[in-house]
């Protein structure tokens, strides 16, 4: 399969009706369709139209780290590639030696005339080398297979992964990332300090459905030349946004869990609105994807791009040779109009920042992902929809959340009292809302017992998927 190929599926995807993850239990609702004036209790048994807590998609899962679900051929590489390794860490064969450079030194040593001496305090050396090899790890995994931990099977099996199983290939992979991470000194990069210019294009942010944290990077950043010019302008620079996504990509590997059954990659999601073209990114987008193939072999789960422009499969043509087939299968496209869809089946819609259509905002002190479950209806098209807030309790302040994916609805919300000589009050009159908007929050405190009703009109001729949720001043959800 080309990688043209690859994409167009993927693309396809957002097309497909998707669930996303609720934290709690259904939250109970009274849902009310308005057909010609009439109004109409919706049947409980219409399950498109019952309001429900939003499920959990089982739409991907990372292969199975466990040896008993492993096929009996990789369960043979697993094994010779832990021979092989054990060999090489016990004989001190695993970093390549710099004889020459040995050789100089003891040269030097012997015309100090301290020959006798020297050789002891470098048997001594060579000795400690060898216990200090034998400690070797990656990613905080012990890779010294007769050590025993549970991380080390599941770190050998990306590099077998990566490499189809062949055992040499992956053992050559796996030196030459160990020999990578010690001349870059990549285990102490976490501790560096490369400022906050960059804290802008990449970030993390949340978990995936599945438990994968987040990985936000932003192209259109770069649409500005100024801030181009000083984060590629020279080679020395370019070299150091290389060096500080790596810290990025260890500190979102500290979050993983390399213990059979743990989540053990990322969630990549690569937004390219406004980004400059092809040919001012590619040099970064070669550097970057040789460094990440070669030296963290399945680290991303999925790679999702998000808002892809039309010069995108150009750019996939000459980037299409830095990727393996397995690396190019794990790429999903959205369209700009298809991005909250495409998200929402791989991110709990509470996860996702408010400005891809989800729920999360910075510094949220109104909601927590512990507060309230988010659930979701079918608008049918051509219908009117009412969902009711209790506000049962004077003086409270409510909360909600409220998206519709693709919108084109009219929407409006009021409190009704439940004291009929009261006067319904008006919190946002009816307004056509068109198909760009993001989500909306809205609050009113009550100064009598009501409740809060948001009204939606389908005005398209499709059926629209509504996602909510709310929440009142005392942390408490309905």
């Amino acid at each position: 399969m080309t990688a043209e190929v690859v994409y167009e599926v993927n693309a396809q995807e957002g097309t497909q009706k998707t669930e996303v993850v609720a934290a709690q239990v259904e939250v109970p609702q009274k849902v009310v369709e308005k057909e010609e004036n009439l109004v109409v209790v919706k049947d409980p048994k219409d399950e498109e139209s019952k309001p429900k807590t939003v499920e959990k998609s089982s739409s991907y899962k990372e292969e199975s780290n466990f040896l008993s679900d492993l096929k009996e051929f990789e369960r043979k590489a697993l094994n010779e590639f832990k021979t092989k390794l054990e060999e090489a860490i016990l004989g001190n064969n695993l970093f390549e030696k710099e004889e020459p450079q040995k050789k100089e030194i003891e040269e030097e040593k012997k015309e100090e005339g301290a020959k006798e001496s020297d050789e002891k305090e470098e048997d001594r050396k060579c000795e400690e080398e060898v216990e200090v090899e034998k400690d070797v790890s990656l990613w905080g995994v012990p890779l010294l297979p007769s050590k025993g931990a549970e991380g080390t099977d599941v770190v050998l099996l990306k590099f077998l992964r990566a490499r189809d199983f062949k055992v040499n290939d992956a053992f050559e992979m796996l030196k030459k990332t160990l020999k990578w991470r010690k001349e870059s000194k990549i285990d102490s990069i976490v501790d560096e300090d490369f400022g906050t210019d960059l804290a802008s294009i990449t970030y993390m942010s949340g978990f995936d459905h599945e438990g994968h944290p987040v990985c936000y990077n932003i192209f259109g950043v770069f649409e500005s030349e100024e801030l181009y010019q000083k984060t590629f302008g020279t080679e020395e620079k370019l070299t150091e946004f290389l060096r500080w996504r790596c810290q990025l990509m260890e500190k979102g590997i500290q979050k993983l869990n390399f213990k059979p059954g743990g989540v053990s990659s990322l969630l990549q999601i690569n937004d390219l609105k406004n980004s400059p073209g092809p040919s001012k990114i590619r040099n970064v987008a070669n550097q970057f994807l040789a460094i990440l193939q070669d030296n963290y072999p399945e680290m991303v789960a999925k790679n999702i791009l998000i808002n892809t422009p039309f010069w995108f499969y150009a750019l996939n043509a000459l980037l299409s040779p830095f990727l393996t087939q397995r690396a190019k299968s794990k790429f999903v496209v959205s369209r700009p109009s298809k991005v909250t869809e495409t998200l929402i089946k791989y991110i709990p819609i509470e996860e996702i920042p408010v400005q891809y259509g989800g729920f999360k905002r910075k510094n949220d002190s109104e909601f927590s992902t512990q507060d309230a479950a988010v659930s979701e209806l079918i608008l049918k098209a051509g219908s009117t929809t009412t969902i009711e807030i209790p506000a049962l309790e004077v003086g409270n302040t409510l909360w909600w959340d409220l998206t519709v994916l693709g919108w084109e609805v009219s929407y409006k919300e009021e409190f009704v009292p439940n004291d009929e000589g009261s006067y319904t009050i008006i919190v946002q009159k009816v307004k056509k809302i068109g198909s760009n908007e993001g989500p909306i929050r809205n609050t009113f405190k009550n100064n009598e017992p009501g409740k809060v009703i948001l009204t939606l009109e389908n005005t398209s001729n499709k059926k629209k998927r509504v996602l909510y949720r709310y929440n009142n001043n005392n942390n408490n959800s309905f």
